[in-house]
């Protein structure tokens, strides 16, 4: 039997290396499994119409289930999601930025990224959501 060449000795170093963390996945699912199961046959299971009753901070729910919302909250939304993804593509991109020879690719994705930041503050502002009024 010939033996086995560099590469296939690579080869199943890398996929033992992955059989480790495969079975730690296995070990977590079985333990959330676990947890759930023992919860759900340890539980006292009483219904009341009490506590079938829609929970509302402790008020009896008073109407409909169902309520209207501003639709101005979503650009509320809108703008912390666009200043959430800037922050954190920043501090990556700082520190990419500063090793040799990523420099100048780095520089104009930012650009681009500021492009698309610059778009979505000036929806912003043409909405009138900017004002302080």
């Amino acid at each position: 039997m010939p033996e086995p060449t560099v590469g296939a000795a690579q080869a199943a170093d890398h996929f033992e290396t992955y059989s480790a963390v495969g079975l730690l996945a296995v070990i977590g699912v079985m333990f959330v499994a676990v947890a759930f199961g023992a919860g759900r046959l340890l539980r006292p299971v009483v219904p009341t119409p009490e506590k079938l009753l829609t929970y509302e901070c402790g008020v009896d729910p008073v109407g409909e289930g169902w309520a209207h919302t501003q639709v101005r909250y979503y650009v509320y939304a809108f703008l912390y999601v666009i200043f959430a993804v800037d922050s954190i593509f920043l501090f990556p991109w700082a520190t990419v930025f500063a090793a040799p020879g990523y420099g100048a690719t780095t520089l104009v994705e930012m650009f681009v990224f500021l492009g698309f930041l610059a778009v979505g503050l000036l929806y912003a502002y043409k909405k009138g959501v900017l004002a302080w009024t």
